[in-house]
């Protein structure tokens, strides 16, 4: 049964249909190989009115009525006072579709304004003033899983900009132990591409949300990243897909980082583990 919110079509129909199944099915692998849902969990589904927290929201709800374990969803959404929000989109929609949710009001947007120079990128400082808003209520609200709308694209760029400008091989998990130590972060998305989702959010006509903070600065790093890896894989296709098969894959012996692997414990004449 689909949502309220999709225009059935003759011609979009059965590609809406064969892509939903896609997308199960990867949102569902990825949550068994990473444990991410657990029989009683209380998840929530950080929704900023984007493609991709879109889909998250959307592939949980579907999963969540034929899963072996039970779980229940709240999707949250901070109203961070953007110029031109309108503040009933995303409410309307969201009581189409039947499942609980919270707006949660902070003006993030003057702070991030008033501290960050002209001309400087505001996405770090905004990103921290809405993760500290989103943890503070799931920790409040007993929610024993936060998910993000991260999917594979965002986490293979996440890996190249930590190698290119802060000199370390380190990524997004798809799932881990927020830095206070409180909640549980979880990323089902990890497995499918941004192009799927893209063209999901597309066919399902989600009210998608502008974000007028960041998405006027072309600049970013982040922005530059994504040029190159889209180039690869024109050129390459494929690429992108092997890249995160490798963060999978990582073999700590052939490296160099000595706090993983022992490398002044090996003995001479023993062969390499």
């Amino acid at each position: 049964m689909h949502s309220p919110m999709i225009a059935e079509s003759p011609d979009g129909g059965a590609d809406l249909s064969r892509l939903e199944r896609h997308l199960r099915h990867q949102v569902g692998q990825a949550i068994a190989d990473y444990a991410m849902i657990e029989d009683g969990d209380r998840i929530m589904v950080c929704l900023s009115g984007g493609k991709d927290s879109w889909t998250l929201l959307d592939i949980l709800h579907g999963l969540q009525r034929s899963a072996p374990v039970r779980f229940e969803l709240i999707a949250v959404h901070l109203d961070q006072k953007q110029p031109g929000y309108d503040p009933a989109i995303l409410p309307a929609h969201l009581q189409a579709l039947g499942i609980p949710f919270r707006i949660i009001e902070q003006d993030t947007y003057s702070v991030v304004q008033r501290l960050v120079p002209e001309g400087r990128t505001t996405c770090s400082l905004c990103s921290r003033l809405r993760r500290g808003a989103l943890y503070e209520f799931a920790a409040a609200n007993n929610c024993s899983r936060i998910a993000l709308g991260h999917h594979r694209e965002d986490i293979v760029e996440t890996l190249f900009l930590n190698l290119f400008h802060q000199g370390r091989l380190k990524a997004m998990p798809p799932k881990l132990r927020s830095d206070d130590g409180r909640n549980v972060v979880i990323r089902p998305l990890a497995y499918c591409s941004e192009a799927d989702i893209a063209a999901y959010a597309s066919l399902r006509r989600f009210p998608i949300l502008p974000c007028n903070l960041c998405g006027s600065q072309p600049n970013l790093q982040r922005s530059q990243v994504k040029a190159m890896l889209a180039e690869w894989e024109q050129r390459h296709p494929g690429r992108v897909e092997n890249i995160f098969r490798a963060l999978t894959r990582v073999e700590p012996s052939q490296l160099a980082d000595s706090a993983l692997f022992d490398f002044a414990g090996l003995a001479r004449g023993e062969p390499e583990p």
